[in-house]
C-alpha cells in the first residue's frame, strides 16, 4: 500500500461545515473524488488533486528554500476528525491558499531542486525509498510540485481552502 498526497478544494461555507461535522466532510470530499476521476481540465479546474507518492520529497524540498505555508501536510486538523489513511485530514484556510499561491509563483521548479545533489533526498530517509533513482525520482517530484501551482492559484483565485491528507 502507497503512501498518496491529496489535496481537495472546498468553498469557504463547505470548509466551516467540514471543520463542524468532520463525518460529513469525509463522505462530502470522497464524492468529489468520484466526480472528479472523470474530469480532464487539468489541475487548475479540478477540486482534486493528488501528489502521488511525491509528497515527502516535495516537503524535504520545500524545508530547504523555507516555503512559508506547509502545502504538503497543511497548517490546521481538522478538529475531531478521524484517520482518513495515515493520519487525520489537516487543512490551509483561504487565506494561507492564498499566500502558499503567491509563494508557489516565486518558486519556478528550477529553484526547487537547485543545488540538490543526487544523494541529499536518499540521505534524508524520505518516503519511498528512493536509493538508486536519484535524479529522475526528482523529475518526479518536479512534475507533481508544478501540477500544484495551478491548483493553489486556482484555490486563491476562487476564496478556496484546501484540505490536505495522505491516503
Amino acid at each position: 500500500m502507497s503512501m498518496i498526497g491529496e489535496y481537495v478544494r472546498l468553498t469557504p461555507a463547505e470548509l466551516d461545515r467540514a471543520v463542524r461535522d468532520p463525518d460529513w466532510a469525509l463522505e462530502f470530499i470522497h464524492e468529489l473524488i468520484e466526480a472528479g476521476a472523470d474530469e480532464t481540465g487539468g489541475a487548475s479546474q479540478s477540486r482534486c488533486l493528488d501528489i502521488d507518492k511525491a509528497w515527502d520529497t516535495l516537503g524535504f524540498l520545500l524545508r530547504r528554500i523555507e516555503f512559508p505555508v506547509d502545502i504538503v501536510h497543511g497548517e490546521e486538523e481538522i478538529p475531531g476528525a478521524e484517520d482518513w489513511g495515515y493520519g487525520p485530514p489537516r487543512y490551509l484556510p483561504p487565506e494561507r491558499v492564498h499566500a502558499a499561491a503567491a509563494a508557489l509563483g516565486e518558486v519556478p521548479t528550477d529553484a526547487l531542486v537547485r543545488g540538490v545533489t543526487e544523494e541529499e533526498p536518499a540521505q534524508a530517509d524520505l518516503y519511498p525509498n528512493i536509493a538508486g533513482e536519484g535524479l529522475q525520482w526528482l523529475k518526479y517530484v518536479t512534475h507533481q510540485y508544478e501540477a500544484l501551482m495551478p491548483f493553489f492559484q486556482a484555490a486563491a483565485a476562487a476564496g478556496d481552502a484546501i484540505v490536505i491528507w495522505l491516503d
